[in-house]
């Protein structure tokens, strides 16, 4: 009987994510996983909040390991040594001028935006994490900032807090992967910067993910920091996306606006793969709309950064038009529950407004509406909109991202920061039985079409088997100046063919 062969290994890392949270994004992870049964994977997640304590998804026999990590602990990086006095001497000059050699770095590649040398500093705290707690980041943005242009002015205290706030991001880098063939980093900063120090001390493959928007943006509780604060955030996180697009094997591309954002920041288009979200049409079948008052879905998970104010701006004006008119807001996270509330509240909608948590059944989450609103929060990836159109409910989507593609004419978008624009289009299809079922048709046909998950799960089949699997055994070609059919190749060639094979 021959042996079972290996199965290569996946690292899956991603921010926070699968299996730990159930959310669009977790729930394509798993999708992922569950296909890919002839792959082993080691899931990881990384963190800047609490871990958490156990997984929200039931693990598949093809999960090795899952663990969650904290990169506030990550940081804390001891190396217990036997030494003497005149050598801890030497090893403490030797970190501290690795300390300044790796913040100087670090600071002049993201404020002069020059991608290989903050990738040479990122490389080397990655290399020696033990700098991290100790090295200037201060004293290099200060420095650094001098030799900029146009930039905000950068007092000593906004150094202070950026310095803070950077070794804080930076703990990412200590993470140490699993042992694996190919690292798989879903998400954004802090996976990536994990995947990058794990790439950088042992070689490992790399592929990569970009599922969340990759506008380098400012996060709601980022608005109280100062102008300079936020500019050094905002040029790491791009200077960070630039190193992996440098480091990683493939770059696998949910759609062409996140293709394009690629090529405008480094990536080179041979690494490029463009792969569309997709979904299980079996978890979305076509159902009758609901004999109810008239209805809109929301799905989203409720949060500061979600798309949930300009949702309910919107809704108070469909609520005038439309009397009785009812929004389900489905998938609220019970962290954000609170907040829906509130901003419910202020509103004065009361019982209009409706909260469900995260469905179990993933076909109940757009059967409550006639319509879906599509209003997703400036870093949300498109899965919640192949959702829906996959459901066969009419979309009214904002055209942020790349929602206009994925929804091309099978929907109705509207422009983004425009309340007005979004109610009158939801109005409009409340109004029109008719026009609304057929644009739910046209979205589901789309999506079965162009979006489903067996598609999905087959190209990344393909992606990891090109990364993760050993190189081929090496093969020469050996020209003749004569071409001529021979049974086997002459003593000479043989010989030769041997000693290049041996050496």
């Amino acid at each position: 009987m021959n042996p079972t062969p290996p199965r290569e290994r996946i690292c899956m890392l991603t921010g926070g994510g699968y299996p730990y949270r159930r959310d669009a994004l977790s729930g394509w992870c798993r999708s992922l996983v569950e296909g890919l049964r002839r792959f082993r994977f080691e899931l990881l997640t990384v963190t800047d909040r609490e871990p958490p304590t156990a997984p929200a998804y039931p693990l598949p026999l093809n999960v090795g390991s899952s663990r969650a990590v904290a990169i506030a602990g990550a940081a804390k990086v001891k190396i217990e040594r036997s030494e003497s006095r005149n050598e801890r001497n030497e090893r403490r000059r030797t970190e501290a001028e690795l300390g300044r050699r790796a913040a100087s770095g670090l600071c002049r590649g993201l404020i002069g935006q020059d991608g290989p040398v903050f990738a040479d500093g990122l490389r080397q705290v990655a290399e020696h994490p033990e700098v991290l707690a100790t090295m200037p980041l201060g004293d290099a943005l200060l420095e650094a900032w001098r030799t900029g242009d146009s930039l905000p002015r950068l007092s000593m205290r906004d150094a202070r807090t950026a310095a803070t706030l950077l070794r804080h991001a930076l703990g990412a880098v200590a993470v140490e992967l699993p042992e694996a063939d190919l690292v798989h980093c879903i998400g954004g900063t802090t996976p990536l910067l994990t995947a990058l120090g794990g790439r950088w001390r042992t070689g490992v493959p790399l592929l990569l993910t970009e599922a969340r928007a990759p506008v380098a943006r400012h996060k709601p509780h980022e608005e109280r920091l100062s102008p300079a604060v936020r500019t050094v955030l905002r040029r790491f996180r791009e200077s960070v996306a630039g190193a992996g697009y440098a480091e990683a094997g493939l770059i696998a591309p949910l759609s062409a606006y996140h293709h394009g954002w690629a090529l405008r920041h480094g990536a080179e288009t041979g690494r490029l793969v463009q792969v569309p979200p997709g979904v299980d049409p079996s978890q979305y079948p076509e159902t009758a709309e609901p004999e109810s008052g008239p209805a809109v879905v929301w799905a989203g998970s409720g949060g500061p950064d979600s798309g949930l104010t300009p949702l309910l701006a919107a809704f108070e004006q469909v609520v005038a038009a439309v009397p009785g008119a009812v929004l389900h807001l489905v998938g609220v996270t019970a962290a954000h529950e609170d907040h829906c509330a509130e901003q419910i509240e202020r509103t004065g909608l009361g019982r209009a407004v409706r909260l469900h948590p995260l469905p179990a059944g993933r076909g109940d989450r757009y059967t409550r509406g006639h319509v879906v609103a599509h209003v997703p929060g400036p870093a949300d990836p498109p899965y919640r909109l192949v959702e829906a159109m996959m459901s066969g409910r009419a979309v009214v989507g904002v055209d942020v991202g790349p929602a206009a593609e994925t929804l091309g004419d099978a929907g109705v978008l509207v422009q983004p920061d425009d309340p007005a624009e979004l109610a009158i289009a939801i109005v409009d299809l409340l109004r029109a039985p008719e026009r609304r079922r057929a644009l739910g048709e046209a979205a589901r046909q789309r999506a079965l079409t162009r979006f489903t998950q067996d598609r999905v799960v087959r190209v990344y089949g393909e992606l990891y088997a090109d990364l993760a699997a050993p190189p081929p055994p090496p093969s020469f070609e050996l020209a003749l100046a004569v071409p001529a059919p021979r049974a086997e190749p002459p003593v000479t060639m043989r010989w030769l063919v041997s000693e290049r094979q041996d050496g």
